[in-house]
This record gives C-alpha cells, sequence and structure tokens, in this order.
C-alpha cells in the first residue's frame, strides 16, 4: 500500500470540497456539482490504493470501487449508486450547455461528497493500524 500517495488523494479530496463550497458560496452551481465529484473520485481513488489498484478511467475506477468495497458491503451499499450520480451531476454541469444545476442540486452533491470522503478516510485509518 503506497502510504504516500493515499494521502495525496485524500488532501486532493479535501481541497475539492473546499472548492465546492467556494463554488456553492458564489453561486457556481455547476463547478460545485464538479468539485463534489471529483472529491468523492479522489477519496475512492485513495481507497482503491488500499487494494493496490489504479485505473486510467473514471469508469474503471468507478465499476472496480463497486466490486471490492460495495458488493462486499465494506463500505454502505448506496455509495455506489451515490457516485455514478455525482459523476452523472458533474457530466451534466461541465458538458451541458443547458444545464439546469441548482442551489439545491449543488447542496446535496457537497453533501454526498462528505459523507463519502468520511466514510472512505474511516475505513483507511482503521485498516492502516493493520498493516
Amino acid at each position: 500500500m503506497n502510504k504516500e500517495e493515499i494521502e495525496k488523494h485524500l488532501l486532493k479530496a479535501e481541497s475539492k470540497i473546499e472548492a465546492a463550497k467556494t463554488n456553492l458560496d458564489h453561486f457556481q452551481y455547476d463547478d460545485a456539482v464538479s468539485r463534489a465529484y471529483y472529491s468523492t473520485f479522489h477519496a475512492i481513488s485513495a481507497i482503491m490504493l488500499t487494494k493496490e489498484l489504479s485505473f486510467s478511467s473514471h469508469n474503471q475506477t468507478l465499476g472496480s470501487f463497486n466490486k471490492e468495497f460495495i458488493k462486499t458491503n465494506i463500505l454502505p451499499k448506496q455509495f455506489g449508486k451515490l457516485a455514478y450520480k455525482l459523476y452523472e451531476y458533474r457530466e451534466t454541469g461541465d458538458y451541458d450547455i443547458d444545464a439546469n444545476i441548482d442551489e439545491n442540486l449543488a447542496k446535496e452533491s457537497i453533501l454526498i461528497a462528505t459523507e463519502i470522503l468520511t466514510e472512505i478516510k474511516k475505513y483507511i485509518v482503521e485498516n492502516s493500524k493493520s498493516t
């Protein structure tokens, strides 16, 4: 397990959550959902490294996360669906010129990302003690 790389992903995840909150405060809802997703992506990348797994695409990363941590009941089942939901919001916010991302969706995205990040950090701390 590459603890340094895991820590870098977790720091990036924290930074993205803070950026999402700043975007929300400035009514930049598309960017808030994008940053919330990237927080989750970096958190997931960190937890995947605990199993020495890393992927080149978002879909591979999310799919493997579901296989390794959701279907095995290591993390709450809803996290798999929520991660994909954030991915879809990010796609809409970043690429759809008619995106209808509002304040409530941005707040929801930040809450979801924060919950996922918190649980992933907890798992990593608990499991780094045994290695």
